[in-house]
């Protein structure tokens, strides 16, 4: 197996016509329109994350308890696994880039709406909707670019996690900045919802089908899969789905309450607890060193290795009552391990573990599994704080379920890999 980095832009004869007949495309357009997938999924990560440092607030003015909080704060998972599935059956069927450019459009409204409910279930039913938005857009993109840079897929995927993290790290304190300016949290919704419209207009002009529709299946290609499975639903996609849901409920409880945590229970301001939040953003731009990796490393064992890592960190964050400075750097590591090494590698994999022409359907495995049973994970977060307290619910939720995570990819098998070396 060559490593060479190569990205072939030609037609692709797969018996498509439409396909083979699509000009190349220039490597500036492949920049540009790469760019603005990057963005998109940027703004994703700051409609996600600006909800848990403004909770707080949000539950002073609508009386939610903690664990309508941590609900809401995670539920948005549940609209993207509902979308994950049915999206990657799409994507093997229909346009990708349209279905991405009809996902950024939901998802933007979604975030726009979130300041106009008037109670806990309005305020859920946005959430959700700004969730399945958001799933099928990371269905599409990952399905579009995993068949594009095939032979790079995990450093890819990784720059695409590392605009993720740019978003994580930006959101909490434009957000609360913008709060404090405004007098309001609403007014930080309504600029990333509409940053998201913006881009989506962008990307119907600039983002061309030659990038997005490509094909990892080449006619002339002389390689073959038959040591794989026929069936994109394998012991190794079902190994590495298990480990995506405990992944999926321990980073987002985390993530979910974290300012919670750090206002609540060690008592930091809120600007404090947005500066540690978007530290953890911060170690998530590792991304695209993690992703690179990947492609080059045995990705279970990387994987296992991350699991034990935020395992590991969990212990420090809840159980040694650190300061400002020590507690960022414990969440620059929890991103760094979590988003950086944990996200991109999980997702690549799963397509690594279908034939090529079920990438679409791997991409949407991977969107269900990690943030479906996510939906609930700060709801179970919140019911094991009420219960034990901070520091029991942090070993229970975000240092066990890792180690689960760690057990499942003991079963997942690297030699039936659709780039394993033959």
């Amino acid at each position: 197996m060559t490593h060479a980095a190569q990205v072939d832009t030609g037609p692709v004869p797969v018996g498509d016509a439409k396909e083979s007949s699509r000009p190349p495309i220039s490597r500036t357009m492949i920049g540009v329109g790469f760019l603005l997938i990057v963005l998109s999924y940027m703004v994703n990560a700051m409609d996600r994350q600006v909800f848990p440092p403004l909770l707080p607030a949000i539950r002073q003015e609508y009386g939610f308890s903690l664990e309508q909080g941590g609900l809401l704060a995670t539920n948005f998972t549940l609209g993207m696994a509902l979308a994950g599935l049915p999206a990657g059956y799409l994507l093997d069927r229909f346009r990708r880039k349209t279905v991405l450019l009809v996902s950024i459009v939901i998802y933007s409204l979604g975030t726009m709406a979130t300041p106009l409910a008037t109670g806990f279930a309005d305020m859920t039913l946005y959430r959700v909707v700004s969730g399945f938005g958001e799933g099928m857009q990371s269905a599409a993109i990952f399905a579009a670019m995993g068949a594009f840079f095939a032979h790079r897929r995990g450093l890819a995927f990784g720059a695409i996690g590392m605009g993720y993290s740019v978003g994580v790290f930006i959101a909490p304190l434009i957000g609360v900045e913008l709060m404090r300016m405004h007098g309001t949290w609403h007014s930080p919704f309504y600029l990333f919802g509409t940053a998201g419209l913006l881009i989506a207009a962008a990307s119907l002009f600039l983002v061309k089908a030659s990038l997005t529709e490509h094909s990892v299946e080449k006619a002339r290609s002389t390689r073959t899969y038959d040591h794989m499975p026929a069936s994109a639903y394998n012991r190794n996609t079902i190994a590495l789905a298990v480990h995506s849901v405990v992944s999926g409920v321990a980073i987002y409880g985390f993530l979910g309450l974290y300012p919670t945590y750090l206002i609540t229970s060690l008592h930091y301001s809120t600007q404090q607890a947005a500066l540690a939040m978007s530290l953890l953003g911060f170690g998530g731009m590792t991304a695209l060193f993690g992703g690179w990796l990947g492609d080059r490393v045995n990705q279970r064992n990387l994987l296992i290795l991350s699991l034990l890592a935020v395992s590991a960190i969990s212990v420090c964050i809840y159980e040694t009552q650190a300061g400002v400075g020590v507690q960022c750097v414990f969440a620059f590591l929890m991103g760094a391990f979590g988003l950086g090494f944990i996200y991109p590698n999980t997702n690549s994999v799963m397509q690594r573990a279908v034939r090529p022409s079920q990438i679409g359907r791997a991409s949407g495995l991977f969107v269900t599994s990690y943030y479906g049973p996510a939906a609930f994970s700060g709801l179970l977060f919140a019911a094991l704080v009420d219960s034990f307290g901070w520091d029991r619910a942090g070993l229970l939720q975000v240092t066990l379920l890792p180690l689960a995570g760690a057990v499942a990819l003991l079963f997942v098998r690297p030699g039936r890999f659709n780039n394993a070396v033959r």
